[in-house]
C-alpha cells in the first residue's frame, strides 16, 4: 500500500472508532460492488448508516468533503441500493453520511460527521 492508502485505513480505522463510542454498531467495512464502494456500514437504533470516509492531512485544497461530489454520491447511493438488496434490508431507513477525518500534525486526530449528505 501507498502512503495515501495507509493514510485512508488510518482514516478509515479512526471513524469506525468514533462511531462505536457513539453508540452505532458497525455492521461491515469496505462493503464493495460493481456499483462502488461504501467505506462502513452501520447502524443507530432502525437506521442504516452508509458512510464515506474522507482522511486529509489539511486544508490546503480544501474540506474533505468537497471530495464527495455529486459523481461520488450517485456511486454510494447506487452501492447501497445493492447492500439493501444482497442483505434483505431493502425496508430500512437510510442516511448517507461522510465523516472527515484530518490528521493533526502535532500528532492529534479531529473528526467531523456530516449526517445526510443526500
Amino acid at each position: 500500500m501507498n502512503e495515501k492508502q495507509v493514510e485512508g485505513k488510518q482514516g478509515e480505522t479512526e471513524a469506525k472508532t468514533y462511531l462505536q463510542q457513539h453508540g452505532y454498531t458497525i455492521i461491515c467495512m469496505n462493503f464493495r460492488c460493481i456499483q462502488g464502494e461504501i467505506d462502513i456500514v452501520a447502524k443507530e437504533k432502525d437506521t442504516i448508516i452508509f458512510v464515506e470516509v474522507k482522511t486529509r492531512t489539511s486544508k490546503r485544497y480544501g474540506e474533505a468533503r468537497e471530495a464527495v461530489d455529486s459523481k461520488k454520491q450517485k456511486h454510494i447511493y447506487e452501492a447501497a441500493r445493492y447492500f439493501l438488496y444482497k442483505t434483505k434490508m431493502e425496508e430500512a431507513y437510510t442516511r448517507i453520511d461522510v465523516i472527515e477525518v484530518y490528521m493533526l500534525k502535532r500528532g492529534g486526530i479531529k473528526i467531523n460527521h456530516i449526517k445526510e449528505i443526500m
